[in-house]
């Protein structure tokens, strides 16, 4: 583990607020993955797979991936279950992981730089250690990785719930119970730890995600067994055999950059150093005064960490 560098500011040109990429359903396997384009600046530039965390989207991306535009041509994707994409029959991170795999696959784009937010950042480690072939690089950006403390999570109230056999009926009763807008206000609380960052834009966007969350029959099943799946792999991380997250982390060998908020609500601050040791090849970088998503609520440091990273890896890659 090494500390991070931070490409130069001025490579971004001035702030700007891009809409949400386009969007389009792609087949895998016969269901339905919603995929957003980023579309690259620049001819030569190289492939880029963007995961979203539990309840997020791909708009989680939006700002991230048009700021890397004339380095990657991005696509960022609606797990199973959310967003726009089709609902499937299991929710968990070897499930997600295999699909992500096969998204690659059928694509014919890999190897990619691969990033993962949250949950996205667990799926994105069971890809990279399990498929090196398949990954140049990896961002984990707050990833979701193993902690027993659920004190130090926003979401440690809802653990108890998920021995319930029908808890995605209460996780409906109880999302049902506020407007979209008051759904939409407490996931940016619970996510940035400055709301002020947040634009109009990407609050009406919010709106719209939850509204469309809303309108899923599926969303709160899916909800509830992703986060149940996350759970069971945090259980499994400290226990003997392969399925182990920490094990397959330590055979990762793409150079990797891990990023963590300080004031992350939601992941025990604690895992990303505890990441960032467990991957051979990494690059840990914190950021004072960030929540959980850091590629959201500074977009341009992030930036600056990745291409930092992105030019180490073409360094490497001209020296063999």
């Amino acid at each position: 583990m090494k500390r991070a560098l931070l490409g130069a500011d001025e490579a971004f040109g001035p702030d700007r607020v891009p809409p949400p990429w386009p969007g389009r359903m792609a087949v895998i396997d016969g269901e339905q993955i919603f995929v957003r384009d980023t579309p690259a600046t620049r001819p030569d530039a190289e492939p880029a797979l963007y995961v979203h965390g539990l309840g997020g989207s791909s708009h989680n991306w939006t700002d991230l991936s048009g700021l890397l535009a004339d380095r990657l041509d991005g696509q960022a994707i609606d797990l199973p279950g959310f967003g726009r994409s089709d609902p499937t029959k299991q929710y968990t991170l070897k499930a997600f992981a295999d699909r992500m795999i096969r998204f690659i696959e059928v694509g014919d784009r890999g190897p990619v730089h691969l990033f993962g937010n949250s949950l996205g950042g667990a799926v994105a480690v069971r890809v990279a250690g399990l498929r090196p072939d398949l990954v140049r690089t990896l961002t984990l950006v707050s990833p979701a990785m193993p902690f027993l403390d659920p004190r130090r999570s926003l979401q440690g109230p809802v653990v108890p719930l998920l021995a319930l056999p029908r808890a995605d009926r209460v996780a409906a009763w109880m999302m049902g119970r506020l407007a979209p807008e008051e759904m939409a206000e407490q996931v940016i609380a619970a996510c940035f730890n400055d709301v002020t960052r947040v634009s109009e834009q990407r609050r009406r966007e919010a709106i719209e995600e939850i509204r469309v969350r809303y309108t899923a029959t599926h969303y709160a099943d899916a909800y509830v067994r992703s986060l149940r799946g996350l759970v069971s792999s945090f259980l499994r991380a400290y226990l003997p055999g392969a399925n182990s997250m920490w094990k397959i982390a330590a055979q990762i060998t793409a150079p990797t950059l891990v990023i963590g908020g300080r004031q992350d609500r939601l992941v025990d601050i604690r895992v990303a150093p505890q990441v960032a040791k467990a991957i051979p090849d990494s690059r840990l970088l914190i950021l004072d005064g960030v929540g959980h998503v850091a590629q959201m609520e500074v977009p341009r440091i992030v930036a600056r960490g990745v291409v930092a990273l992105l030019d180490e890896y073409e360094r490497e890659r001209t020296r063999v």
